[in-house]
């Protein structure tokens, strides 16, 4: 059987239950893996709300090499992002890209997974959330050069969701440009499955 393991923050966490792997919240994982019953497959979500890189750094030993999976999935760094506006704690692009490299290297040499990066993203509301942009888009540059040094599959999400808003609106999406809404949500499931076809 093949195990599918996603890794992130609060979008990917989605109220998952810590006591019960079959519990894999509201969210984008729970979409997929409801795409993928038929099939012979594990979904395992293991994102924590309010991670940044180096929380996922910290913990990657027991949520992912120990359960050595056949794919991991990685959306992180709209954290790294936040916190610096709103808890004056920076996270530079140089920090973020040397952390998550480590994390890639250790996935690469200590599992078999396949690795695909998912773009943090952020949409343009509220109005600061245009302020972000700043900071986040050369994170977003950091996580396609370390696909591109890995050899991961690229999902480019924050491009994709902000193509999405601008049809229907970031609200549709995004109540507070961040944390998707059910359609939001619905939206990353399907792309995340287009591009894994």
């Amino acid at each position: 059987m093949k195990k599918l393991l996603f890794l992130g923050d609060s979008v990917t966490d989605a109220g998952r239950d810590f006591e019960n792997d079959r519990e894999l919240g509201h969210g984008y994982v729970k979409m997929i893996a409801e795409q993928l019953e038929k099939e012979d497959v594990t979904v395992i979500n293991r994102g924590v709300s309010a991670n940044r890189v180096a929380d996922l750094h910290r913990r990657i030993e027991a949520d992912a090499i120990s359960l050595q999976p056949d794919v991991v999935t990685i959306m992180i760094g709209i954290n790294d992002t936040w916190f610096s506006f709103s808890r004056w704690e920076d996270t530079s692009v140089t920090a973020f890209k040397e952390v998550y490299r480590v994390i890639l290297s250790r996935l690469k040499e200590e599992t078999n997974a396949e690795l695909i990066l998912m773009e943090p993203f952020v949409l343009p509301y509220p109005e600061d959330r245009k302020e972000w942009r700043g900071d986040l888009d050369p994170k977003i540059g950091a996580v396609r050069e370390l696909a591109a040094e890995f050899g991961a599959t690229l999902i480019p999400l924050d491009g994709l969701m902000n193509a999405l808003a601008i049809k229907h609106g970031p609200t549709y999406l995004a109540e507070d440009g961040v944390h998707p809404t059910e359609a939001g949500h619905e939206a990353i499931a399907s792309i995340w499955l287009e591009f894994t076809k």
